[in-house]
């Protein structure tokens, strides 16, 4: 079997994996993401909190391959990434929002 590509900094879950590889076509489109792309689906579908939301959002994932997305829809970015600071929209949406937690 072919290596997995995975993200920058994430790796995706054998769950993901297993989604993608279960159409050629599909797992053709994940191939061609930049690897940065791939890590904003696989940020997105890692944040998940419960396993329902995060079955919706493998099922997303590859619904949005299939449009020809790039990046998750919706998705303020993967905070993980040491290579770039947060961006202001981060900052104000996930980082402050959990100092106030």
């Amino acid at each position: 079997m072919k290596d997995f590509p995975h993200g920058t900094v994430h790796e995706a879950g054998e769950d993901l994996q297993k989604a993608l590889r279960s159409d050629p076509e599909l797992f053709g489109l994940w191939e061609k993401l930049t690897p940065i792309g791939r890590n904003e689906f696989i940020c997105w579908v890692e944040d998940a909190k419960q396993p329902k939301t995060r079955e919706r959002r493998i099922l997303r994932t590859c619904e949005e391959l299939i449009e020809g997305k790039k990046r998750p829809c919706c998705w303020v970015g993967c905070i993980h990434r040491t290579d770039k600071a947060p961006s202001a929209w981060q900052q104000a949406v996930l980082i402050d929002k959990k100092a106030k937690s």
